[in-house]
């Protein structure tokens, strides 16, 4: 996907910023300096690409906001235009390094430009249906087990007969609610020929289970397309460097998703043990004088590697022969 292109020559190339709310997308053109602002719905869309038309657009970039910006994404990307989607923080980060302190929604559609010709953000493809709505009962499933956890808590300490028989009363309606979102998660993923060989893929590896299965088919849709190092940094299992003149500071994991490093991190601890390769893994990192939390994030990182080989090669993963 590159882009509206137009005759060579007969047009500079323009980046556009596009900054999204629930009702409106403000829309910053660079170099041209022209604004506008259009509703964000089908009509909008379809005035915006209108305009997109004109010009030969050498990128999009527009902030993830949730959901706000799918379907924005989407009309763009099937109207031919290559967007890129970033992290908000990240947008913000490079407004500040650029000396704008001030914020509103017209300067974010302007620095989203900027960003747009100078880092030159990869365009990415729209999330299929079957992956958003994979994505939404993820999230939903992962607050109501946390609620539900809380609600155990609380129990624990609750005196009162009367707020302890209301709480194991939420605590068996939540038990069914995550029961249907788990039931709803298995019909879209069975229903879909690709996140369907996914699990089966993900499964097979010991110490990966079908609900972390699910959270690696929710948070990485990437997965079996990326190098293992960027595998590593999107679940946020990459060490980065510290290192300043004289100073070799330890590395430190940071950023990612936190979702998927959570869901890697319980994977590990029963990889550890059940893993035969993994195990060997572990316990040599452990005779080298490694302390057990980096370890098991080394475990980890290792998993999400095998998964994304596995997911790439289309294979099951087998135990190693001698």
């Amino acid at each position: 996907m590159q882009g509206k292109v137009m005759t060579e020559g007969a047009m500079a190339a323009v980046y556009v910023g596009i900054d999204v709310c629930k009702e409106r997308l403000d829309v910053y053109l660079h170099p041209t300096a022209k604004r506008l602002a259009v509703a964000n719905d089908p009509g909008g869309w379809r005035r915006l690409k209108r305009v997109l038309a004109d010009h030969a657009v050498e990128r999009v970039v527009m902030e993830s906001t949730s959901k706000y910006h799918r379907a924005a994404h989407r009309s763009l990307w099937a109207g031919g235009f290559a967007v890129a989607v970033i992290n908000p923080v990240r947008a913000r980060l490079f407004a500040e390094a650029a000396g704008t302190l001030a914020k509103t929604d017209a300067i974010d559609a302007r620095m989203l430009a900027l960003i747009a010709e100078r880092l030159d953000p990869a365009a990415v493809q729209p999330l299929r249906d079957s992956v958003e709505a994979v994505q939404e009962l993820a999230r939903a499933r992962r607050a109501a087990v946390d609620e539900r956890v809380a609600i155990a808590q609380r129990r624990n300490t609750a005196v009162s007969p009367l707020l302890r028989r209301e709480l194991a009363s939420r605590a068996r309606s939540l038990d069914g609610h995550v029961a249907r979102l788990e039931a709803e998660l298995q019909r879209i993923i069975a229903a879909d020929p690709v996140l369907a060989r996914r699990q089966v893929i993900l499964c097979s590896i010991p110490g990966v289970a079908r609900i972390t299965a699910v959270t690696l088919i929710a948070s990485l849709d990437e997965i079996g397309q990326l190098t293992g190092k960027q595998a590593s940094a999107l679940a946020g299992l990459a060490p980065f460097a510290q290192d300043s003149g004289p100073r070799k500071g330890a590395r430190h994991i940071r950023g990612g998703r936190r979702d998927l490093r959570g869901a890697l991190y319980m994977a590990a601890l029963s990889a550890a043990r059940f893993n035969p390769d993994l195990a060997t893994f572990k316990q040599r990192l452990r005779d080298n004088g490694k302390p057990p939390k980096v370890a098991l994030i080394a475990v980890a990182r290792k998993l999400i590697h095998l998964a994304n080989t596995l997911v790439r090669d289309n294979r099951s993963w087998s135990p190693r022969t001698a």
